[in-house]
C-alpha cells in the first residue's frame, strides 16, 4: 500500500516506511584534525566500519526506504564508498555549493530530491529513537516541524530546549545553563511547504525550529535513550566502544533501543 499526496496523484511512500530522510553530511569536521584530512568526516572508521554505514544499517532497522545525503566536503568520496543503495535504502547525494551552504542551505539544495515531508538527521550522530513513532507522532499532530529531544537537565552539555505536551515550546543554542531541561537529539523533520516559507538568506536550521516553537508549531517526540556521535576525538572513541559491543544479533528496534543507557549525550555537531 502507498501513500499519496494531497491531489491523489504521486506516490510518497510505502505504508509503514519512513518519510525519506535527509543526511547531513558535508561538515569538515574541524575539530578531529587530522584524521579528517584525507577522510570525510562520515567515512572515519568505527567499530571496523565507516561511521555512516553504521548510521545507514540502523535506519534500515527501523524502516527507512530512501535517503538523501548532503554532502559537502570529499563528498565524492562518499558516494564512491557508499554507492547508491545500503541494507534496502535508496540514496541520492546532493552536493553543497563551493562555499559552505549551512545546514538550511544544504537541505534547500536537497529539496527537489526529498518530496513533501522529510526527517532531517546530523549526519555524525548515532541515534537509538523509534524513528516509525517519530514519525506517526509528527504526522498525526498535523504540526509542519518535528524535533527530537532528550531529557538532559545540563547534565553534559547546556540544555537548549523545553517540550511539553508533545511540542517542543521553546528551542534556543546558547541558551543560558539551569534556563531550559531538553536538548535536541539531532533528528529534525520538515514538510517543504515551512522550508519554502523561510527567506532564502536564512542559512541555519536552527533558526527554523527556534521560529516554529515559538509559533507552537514543533512536534516533540521524546528519546528514551542518549545518543553517540563522532564530532570530537572522545566523543569518537565512546562511540566506536559502544558500537563494538552491541550484539550482531541486535536486528530489531527493540533490541537496539534496549542496549542504549538512558540520559543524555555531548551534543553533536556538523563542524
Amino acid at each position: 500500500m502507498w501513500l499519496v499526496d494531497a491531489a491523489g496523484s504521486a506516490p510518497l511512500q510505502p505504508a509503514g516506511r519512513l518519510p525519506p530522510v535527509c543526511i547531513l553530511a558535508g561538515g569538515l569536521g574541524s575539530r578531529l584534525g587530522a584524521r579528517v584530512r584525507d577522510t570525510p568526516k562520515p567515512l572515519l572508521e568505527v567499530a571496523g566500519e565507516p561511521f555512516l554505514v553504521h548510521q545507514l544499517r540502523l535506519l534500515a532497522r527501523h524502516g527507512a526506504g530512501e535517503a538523501v545525503l548532503c554532502v559537502g566536503y570529499l563528498g565524492e568520496r562518499i558516494e564512491r564508498c557508499i554507492g547508491p543503495q545500503r541494507f534496502g535504502i535508496g540514496l541520492r547525494y546532493s552536493y553543497d555549493a563551493p562555499g559552505l551552504d549551512g545546514t538550511l542551505g544544504a537541505v534547500r539544495r536537497a529539496l527537489p530530491l526529498l518530496g513533501e515531508r522529510f526527517l532531517v538527521l546530523n549526519g555524525d550522530t548515532y541515534l537509538p529513537i523509534d524513528y516509525a513513532a517519530a514519525a506517526r507522532a509528527w504526522r498525526a499532530s498535523g504540526l509542519p516541524g518535528l524535533m527530537g529531544v532528550l531529557h538532559n537537565r545540563d547534565r553534559h552539555e547546556i540544555s537548549n530546549a523545553d517540550f511539553a505536551g508533545g511540542r517542543v515550546l521553546t528551542y534556543e543554542k546558547g541558551a543560558p545553563a539551569g534556563s531550559m531541561a531538553w536538548i535536541d537529539c539531532g533528528l529534525g523533520g520538515l514538510t517543504r511547504d515551512v522550508l519554502e516559507s523561510f527567506a532564502p538568506q536564512e542559512r541555519e536550521l536552527a533558526a527554523i525550529f527556534a521560529r516554529l516553537a515559538r509559533a507552537g508549531l514543533l512536534c516533540g517526540f521524546e528519546a528514551r535513550a542518549r545518543y553517540y556521535e563522532i564530532g570530537t576525538a572522545r566523543a569518537l572513541a565512546e562511540t566506536d566502544a559502544f558500537l563494538r559491543a552491541l550484539p550482531p544479533a541486535a536486528d530489531s528496534p527493540a533490541q537496539v533501543l534496549a542496549k542504549f543507557p538512558t540520559g543524555p549525550a555531548s551534543t553533536g555537531s556538523s563542524a
